[in-house]
């Protein structure tokens, strides 16, 4: 009987105010995959929730044959779990591999609750309730509405100074319940701005976004990084601001005559195919870069990037890359047992070019199908970057 864990599970949080597009995001995520022309060699994403995933994969397909939008979830908090279920269990490497499914728990956070003072003491309780089930998240992601830039085109900083300001208020209101004597060890570290409806701006790359939103509104954007520092212990281990993200759920032609779009291709989608990837590589990247400048607590640490070794551990195991005696350093299960593993954490975060790119087909010739995965995942997390639709912090 295996004493590897056979789950590891990533967790991701998604924030922005009605209409921002949230819905469609998730729907445009998973549907594509449920597809019967839909082939991936590597695994097989599937919804946890039956019910959920074929209420999504409806909203995808009303917008893929009837050009329909899914209907606003006003006030709906719903947390999306979704697995990356790898192939090849039964070969060798199959059985040797530390798991067989990569599980993305997706919190989308309603955007109201930012925008409107809660209407009873019980929808008070129900917002910090939901806001403490996304602390496990690694990542969030802060949509800023393409839709939105537009209506305010040549006086952004309104659409922006308004967002950031009710976003961080939302945030003070929960802070007396979130925190008790001490700051939280838990909570999402890496606060992405991603621009929701990117397809609205064919010309623009994520370096257009991220000038726009610096040249706005970068003086909300310290106001809400100093208001998330006050939740966090080793609020230095902290990057708001400084990730940005394009995304694009298809393209969209709308109507000059009312909102709703006459066609919607669903085949040209943005920045998608990038959520598995920043859900489970950027953490890892960024724990080695704030471990490297500063003495980080054990209990910080211990939270930090969720399961960083085991992914540490897949990425650093061939011996051909000399690095077989660290991996040995690893704990199988478990937080990292000690420093000394350390430069293995290192040798993944900074694996990149040709020695990614040789290990991944090496791992594919093998049907190692997990190495191959994940080596996917962080070549496409580079892949992102040189295509200009993400901008990852070096800090």
């Amino acid at each position: 009987m295996t004493n590897y864990p056979r789950i590891r599970e990533q967790h991701i949080a998604v924030f922005g105010e009605s209409g921002s597009g949230k819905t469609v995001l998730v729907s445009s995520f998973f549907g594509p995959t449920q597809e019967g022309s839909y082939s991936n060699d590597l695994w097989d994403l599937v919804a946890d929730d039956t019910g959920q995933g074929n209420r999504l994969y409806q909203n995808y397909l009303g917008m893929r044959d009837r050009g329909k939008t899914p209907m606003p979830t006003r006030f709906a908090a719903t947390t999306y779990y979704f697995s990356v279920k790898l192939k090849g269990g039964d070969n060798a490497a199959g059985k040797q591999r530390p798991f067989d499914a990569l599980r993305l728990a997706w919190h989308d956070y309603p955007g109201e609750w930012f925008e409107e003072s809660p209407s009873s003491e019980e929808e008070a309780g129900r917002r910090v309730d939901t806001f403490r089930s996304l602390l496990r998240s690694d990542v969030a992601l802060l949509l800023v509405d393409g839709q939105k830039l537009l209506d305010y085109a040549g006086e952004e900083e309104r659409y922006l100074k308004s967002l950031l300001t009710n976003f961080r208020q939302g945030v003070l209101r929960l802070k007396d319940d979130l925190l008790d004597e001490d700051r939280l060890a838990e909570f999402p570290r890496i606060w992405i701005v991603a621009l929701s409806k990117a397809d609205l701006f064919p010309d623009w790359d994520v370096h257009s976004f991220r000038d726009l939103v610096i040249e706005k509104a970068a003086g909300h954007l310290d106001d809400l990084r100093s208001t998330l520092r006050e939740f966090v212990e080793t609020p230095d281990a902290l990057s708001v601001g400084e990730d940005f993200m394009l995304l694009s759920s298809a393209k969209f032609e709308l109507s000059a005559a009312g909102p709703e779009p006459v066609e919607i291709d669903v085949t040209q989608r943005v920045g998608l195919d990038l959520i598995l990837p920043v859900a489970s590589m950027l953490p890892l990247e960024r724990r080695v870069q704030w471990n490297e400048r500063m003495e980080i607590p054990r209990k910080v640490l211990d939270t930090l990037a969720d399961g960083a070794e085991t992914l540490a551990a897949v990425l650093t195991g061939g011996k051909s890359l000399g690095v077989d005696k660290l991996v040995a350093l690893l704990p199988k299960v478990g937080p990292l047992a000690s420093l000394a593993a350390l430069p293995v954490l290192t040798a993944a975060a900074k694996m990149a070019g040709s020695q990614l790119r040789d290990l991944n087909a090496q791992a594919r010739q093998n049907h190692d199908f997990l190495t191959a995965t994940i080596t996917q995942f962080k070549l496409d997390l580079d892949q992102g970057v040189k295509d200009k639709l993400l901008i990852r912090s070096l800090r």
